[in-house]
């Protein structure tokens, strides 16, 4: 697994918050009200995190590049044995 360079609780929620998108995306969700609900607490969660205050944060590449780590773990656990 590639070492990351954000915090632990950013990454876990940027995960969580592809998770809960991909599940809202499939054709008619069992729950969409929940989904849509976690999708907007996640999506506050991950903007307003205490990591883009910080000069490794601040640069719109850093957003990127979270998105990228995120579904790069996904990718390992999904080929993980």
């Amino acid at each position: 697994m590639a070492q990351s360079t954000f915090p632990y609780d950013l990454v876990q929620a940027q995960r969580d918050w592809e998770r809960a998108y991909a599940a809202l995306s499939r054709p008619r969700p069992h729950n969409y009200t929940a989904l849509r609900r976690r999708l907007l607490a996640l999506s506050s969660r991950v903007l307003w995190h205490p990591y883009w205050t910080t000069p490794p944060g601040r640069s719109a590449a850093a957003r990127v590049e979270l998105r990228q780590q995120a579904r790069a773990q996904q990718q390992e656990e999904m080929t993980a044995p």
